[in-house]
């Protein structure tokens, strides 16, 4: 920067210059101002898991879940008074939770990946690891803000994806291979619900004005299915044999180099329906995909769902994703018990399925 200062022309006209020396030094201002946000975002990270990890040893020490409580209100108290606010007994609390909850290296290779203190404030509070890791990959690769993460957290994205019903080893696999490539996995893009609440739909509709509704809110649907999504076409026509068939919607995942085609249903998920995707993605494959492409993917959307029929083809190693989508936003804790259920009978089928190919060896 500093060289590209010097040679600046001097010929130009004295307006361009103080252009050029304006946006010079706004480089500059930004450039330090973006490398002091990322130093002290690092130490208040390291600071606050420091102070947890000294508290969280004098009060294992001492063995006494009472004596915690009032070290923590009294230490609270001393250090409101000599550094001002910001070091309420709720704030160390959270440093407590975090010496808990990540390791020295985990602290580490959050602050690398520059996540901030509320981020981990927000899945330091998610018990299961697995879980807790996909949403500081997620967040690293999407660049979620807090609101974002606590969105989608919010919403079980995690107990949504096709990830979360694959046995234990399985999702460390595909989440340790996530971090090491920076590249998402169809198991992690494509879900098993979607919440399309934003469409304004009434009560009774038809798949068409499912269609008319999703091109006018496009922007809050594409927010809905993910990043990376980038609309192609609507009743795309394909021509066989001189006959023609149209997909609902086309879409293109950058992150995954697919073509994603979108098949609107109504009521439950049919075996025809599969057949159908399974004509339209060979169709695709054979006459849309570019070079560098990986082969599309069909995603069947029904407005009911049959668990056991979807969660078994969402299990397959297929190309076709099947999901319900909800037109109005379902009851939280309902949706949570289902999802549950849901990853409870595919690990059951995972397990199964082990003990079958054992025995036939």
């Amino acid at each position: 920067m500093s060289k590209n200062i010097k040679n600046i022309n001097k010929s130009l006209p004295d307006n361009r210059a103080e252009s050029q020396l304006y946006s010079d030094v706004c480089s500059l201002i930004e450039n330090a101002r973006y490398r002091v946000a990322t130093t002290a975002n690092t130490e208040i990270c390291l600071m606050n898991w420091q102070i947890g990890k000294r508290i969280k040893e004098d009060v294992l020490y001492n063995r006494r879940a009472e004596y915690g409580k009032q070290v923590v209100k009294n230490l609270a108290k001393k250090l409101t008074e000599k550094y001002g606010k910001g070091w309420s007994d709720r704030k160390l609390t959270h440093c407590i939770r975090s010496a808990y909850t990540f390791s020295e290296e985990e602290i580490g290779y959050a602050v690398r990946i520059q996540l901030t203190w509320t981020h981990l404030r927000s899945v330091m509070f998610i018990d299961d690891e697995l879980k807790r890791s996909f949403y500081v990959e997620m967040s690293r690769l999407e660049h979620w803000d807090t609101r974002t993460l606590n969105e989608k957290i919010d919403s079980q994205l995690y107990e949504l994806t096709a990830l979360s019903k694959k046995p234990e080893e399985i999702i460390k696999q595909e989440l340790a291979q996530i971090k090491e490539t920076n590249t998402l996995t169809p198991d992690v893009v494509f879900r098993s619900g979607y919440f399309l609440d934003m469409l304004g739909l009434s009560e009774v509709y038809s798949e068409k004005d499912l269609e008319d509704a999703i091109l006018i809110q496009i922007q809050s649907f594409i927010k809905e299915l993910g990043t990376d999504f980038a609309f192609l076409d609507r009743q795309k026509r394909i021509s066989i044999d001189a006959v023609d068939y149209y997909i609902d919607l086309l879409f293109y995942h950058r992150g995954l180099r697919r073509l994603v085609a979108i098949d609107l249903k109504l009521g439950k998920f049919k075996p025809e329906y599969e057949g159908q995707m399974l004509f339209y993605l060979r169709y695709l494959n054979k006459n849309e995909r570019k070079g560098g492409e990986e082969s599309p993917i069909g995603l069947i959307l029904c407005s009911e769902g049959n668990t056991e029929h979807i969660e078994y083809l969402m299990l397959e190693e297929s190309n076709i994703k099947v999901a319900q989508y909800y037109t109005q936003l379902p009851d939280k804790k309902l949706l949570s018990e289902k999802l549950q259920r849901a990853i409870a009978i595919a690990r059951e089928h995972h397990a199964c399925l082990r003990i079958e190919y054992k025995m036939k060896k």
